[in-house]
């Protein structure tokens, strides 16, 4: 089964790379709707385009770039949907996976509706101190680091806080109680009190099974926050296909590099923040060398995002996305962006040449304004598909302002974005060696990272490579199919998952809260038997979320035990483990990387 399945994704790539795409007409699938045998979709929702693709067992079979309409992410995504299915059998498409920006934009713009937070903490720390939005709640209530209940809630304060929720139109609420990875108690006892008059509630447990109780507020309040733009997104999508007969799963790419099924990530909405970044990532992984270090680089027309790959693998943010004043636990990949790229706006303020970081449309080549370094491109004779008239007349103002020919105005732009995300990359290197470095599988114990070569995809990634290697010391490459390599990305993405479980044998309890579980445990549970526990779960829980059975390579990435004493005596252990689905490709992607390896030979 597995060899099968590593020569099909083989067959993928050796297309991918090199010759022609076949004529659809021409090709035969057959109807069984695994991934063994089906044809899969990935969809990428960047600032500027949308790109969306179909694999088979042929290869890249089609590939779509359509504008990104940011007033109209919906009808985007179900615009590049449509056109990628277009006289396709529905019983021959396996799965589509989606990268989408819409939950990140909702944050960052602050287009979302008012949440309620109800947050208790107990003596020690004040709860104010964490607050994320109005309407925010510090309540009675205490549980402490084992788990027991020092104080109870307030069930008529609960009451009165509803009352004021109810007044301002609220809906989605988030609760938070500290230490209720150890007992959710408290949040189930809120919850029950507010379920009947109120729409989706998170409650912390749930939402993460690391401890940080601060972080676990903000993932609460950003997945409350951002639910009902990804409640509204998940029904045009689903209803626009059923509409038309289409009804494979879809899944969502998370900001970890894995995917989740469409219907579990309404659970979990701000989960799929950032997975643009991360689309891009698992686009090169496969291309990456399989030792050492590499830059990954996507350049687009609103942003230029980069991450590190050591040994193939991408390096993780350990603790959790922080997005503008929010810290969170949300899973992430260590990614950076930086406000350039091809449709970025150049202007000259003061004698000095700026480029970005706002982009004000498309490149005048194209219709739009204001100059950009797309346009320089153009002067450059780099780029030919536009109207370079329009974009000389652009770039003939720059150069007039600064007193130099069109020509040389445009090598200056050009070379400008190239120092700028140089710079950056630097910075990220520099950034990424003053802390401990972690992959998506292990802590890289006192490793300095050191890229020597860069992987670039985006549109106008060929244009870059020879600018940024003479600018600098890097190996400059560009991925097969840098166009829409980042929705390739997105499409073979593993779905995964982690599950936290935590033990205390001196109350003969164990529990994983964020999976809904708990059982007692006599004296003699230990760590072997809490690590078997926990992978139970990470099975089951990723087989919900969408996960192939043959796909589940499962890894320990925490365990923890020590002994609890009084007196002389150890009266119990306490216990933590976490375990984890593996993020990277669905099966094969190894035999895949060697096969174009010897390819490129």
């Amino acid at each position: 089964m597995k060899d099968r399945f590593s020569r099909t994704f083989w067959r993928i790539f050796d297309r991918f790379l090199a010759g022609p795409i076949r004529d659809l007409e021409n090709l035969q699938f057959r109807n069984g709707g695994d991934e063994d045998n089906g044809m899969i979709i990935g969809l990428d929702v960047g600032g500027t385009h949308t790109d969306a693709v179909l694999l088979g067992e042929e290869g890249l079979l089609r590939e779509v770039k359509i504008p990104t309409r940011s007033s109209d992410l919906f009808g985007t995504v179900l615009d590049g949907i449509e056109r990628i299915t277009e006289g396709i059998d529905p019983k021959s498409i396996s799965r589509a996976v989606l990268s989408t920006t819409l939950t990140t934009n909702a944050i960052v713009q602050g287009e979302n509706p008012a949440v309620g937070m109800i947050v208790s903490a107990g003596p020690g720390i004040d709860p104010t101190a964490f607050r994320t939005n109005e309407h925010y709640h510090a309540v009675s209530g205490a549980i402490d680091h084992r788990g027991r209940e020092v104080r109870p809630i307030d069930p008529g304060e609960i009451a009165a806080i509803a009352e004021e929720f109810k007044a301002a139109g609220i809906r989605n609420i988030g609760i938070v109680s500290k230490f209720s990875t150890r007992n959710p108690s408290h949040e189930k006892g809120i919850h029950s009190i507010l379920k009947d008059d109120f729409g989706k509630i998170f409650m912390g447990h749930q939402v993460s099974g690391s401890l940080n109780f601060p972080r676990r507020i903000a993932t609460t309040y950003l997945n409350a926050a951002v639910r009902p733009v990804h409640k509204r997104f998940y029904e045009a999508v689903q209803n626009s296909l059923e509409s038309k007969g289409l009804t494979f799963p879809i899944y969502v790419l998370k900001a970890d590099g894995g995917a989740m099924s469409f219907g579990a990530s309404l659970d979990f909405p701000a989960q799929s923040i950032l997975s643009g970044p991360a689309a891009s990532v698992m686009g090169a992984i496969a291309f990456a060398p399989q030792e050492g270090e590499c830059l990954v680089m996507d350049i687009g027309g609103t942003t230029t995002d980069m991450a590190i790959l050591v040994d193939g693998a991408p390096l993780l943010d350990p603790l959790g996305i922080t997005l503008g004043p929010h810290k969170t636990l949300i899973r992430s990949l260590e990614t950076l962006s930086i406000g350039v790229g091809g449709d970025s706006a150049v202007t000259v303020a003061d004698g000095d040449l700026r480029v970005g970081p706002d982009r004000q449309g498309p490149a005048m080549a194209f219709g739009g304004s204001v100059p950009t370094p797309t346009d320089a491109l153009f002067v450059l004779n780099k780029m030919t598909d536009g109207d370079r008239d329009r974009a000389a007349e652009g770039i003939a103002s720059i150069g007039d302002a600064l007193g130099i020919s069109p020509e040389a105005a445009a090598g200056k732009i050009f070379d400008a974005v190239c120092r700028r995300i140089l710079a950056a990359a630097h910075g990220m290197v520099a950034g990424v060696n003053s802390k401990p470095v972690y992959t998506i599988h292990e802590l890289k114990e006192g490793l300095t990272v050191r890229p020597r070569e860069i992987l670039i995809l985006g549109g106008p990634a060929p244009f870059f490579v020879e600018r940024l290697g003479r600018l600098s010391d890097f190996d400059v490459k560009v991925v097969p199919r840098w166009p829409v390599a980042n929705a390739v990305g997105a499409g073979l993405a593993r779905t995964t998952c982690e599950v936290a479980l935590f033990a205390d044998t001196q109350q003969g309890m164990a529990a994983a809260p964020e999976e809904g579980f708990a059982t007692s445990v006599g004296k003699n549970y230990d760590l072997k038997a809490a690590v078997t526990q926990a992978e139970k779960l990470l099975r089951e829980k990723a087989l919900k979320m969408g996960a192939d059975d043959d796909d589940l390579e499962t890894e320990v990435i925490e365990e923890m035990q020590f002994n609890m004493v009084k007196g002389f005596y150890t009266t119990g252990r306490n216990i933590r483990v976490r375990v984890q689905v593996k993020p990277g490709l669905i099966r094969g992607w190894r035999a895949i990387a060697e096969g174009l390896s010897a390819t490129k030979s």
